[in-house]
């Protein structure tokens, strides 16, 4: 397989990755067969894989209105992925002019393309980091210089969490990041849950089955277990609900039914 230019000489493009399946799935063209490959066998048992990870980026965008629209202006975006169209950058930056946005990944093109979108930008920059080490996070200088932790931040962790293992303990690394966070700051999540799929559990386990393959294991839970991710903050009406359903835009009995799989909220802390 021949390596393009814009592919680091540090990742092996023959492993699938979840920041370029992704992009896959959102239409993007920064993927490879192998990427093409895990997300269609994928799809062989949830062919609404696209509608879902286009339901994750509508409800980011509408996150990010409304906190702009609260008056927050610093965004910490961890897993941000392959940039695509309707960044936080430009949709924070549209509502509220001079907003500062810190995007975080672990995967070496998301972040070698976020340095490509964001060059020569001071209002944005990109860390190579992991969301289980907030600590590293925090204390990068991109952070330093461009988030200010003594006044609010809205916290994006969008389609990322469902990543994260049990024995790893997001939990954990949610609360350190949210410790961090200045009163009336903003937790913004989505998560993957088999409730809501417009499927068995058993054939939606067939999808679950290929990233696990890949060694990527996406970790079904319910809403109760996502409802933790929110503790020490109150709730945003109307609460964790179907993504569509999260202050939306249009009429949600309108969108496809995939799009309901999984739940998104946002809360604030006291």
């Amino acid at each position: 397989m021949e390596r393009p230019a814009w592919a680091p000489r540090s990742i092996d493009i023959t492993v699938p990755s979840v920041s370029r399946i992704y992009d896959f799935y959102l239409g993007g063209s920064h993927n490879f067969e192998v990427d093409r490959e895990a997300a269609r066998r994928a799809m062989e048992f949830m062919p609404g894989l696209p509608k879902i990870m286009q339901a994750n980026r509508a409800f980011m965008r509408r996150a990010v209105r409304f906190a702009a629209d609260e008056g927050i202006d610093q965004f910490l975006d961890i897993g941000s992925g392959i940039p695509t169209f309707g960044n936080v950058h430009e949709v924070a930056g549209r509502s509220r002019p001079g907003a500062r946005v810190v995007y975080v990944d672990h995967d070496p093109v998301a972040v070698a393309h976020s340095e490509a979108v964001l060059a020569g930008r001071d209002d944005a920059d990109v860390v190579a980091g992991d969301l289980l080490k907030p600590r590293e996070i925090l204390a990068s200088p991109q952070v330093e210089r461009l988030i200010d932790l003594n006044r609010p931040v809205a916290l994006l962790l969008v389609a990322i969490l469902h990543f994260v293992e049990d024995e790893d303990d997001p939990y954990a690394a949610v609360a350190e990041l949210s410790d961090a966070l200045a009163p009336g700051s903003l937790l913004a999540l989505t998560h993957a849950s088999y409730e809501g799929i417009p499927l068995p559990a058993e054939r939606a386990g067939g999808a679950v089955d290929v990233y696990k393959d890949i060694r990527n294991p996406l970790i079904m839970r319910s809403r109760d277990d996502i409802a933790r991710f929110f503790e020490g903050y109150d709730m945003v009406e109307p609460g964790l609900v179907p993504m569509p359903r999260w202050r939306p835009e249009g009429e949600p009995e309108e969108e496809d039914p995939y799009a309901f799989s999984g739940f998104a909220g946002v809360g604030r802390t006291a």
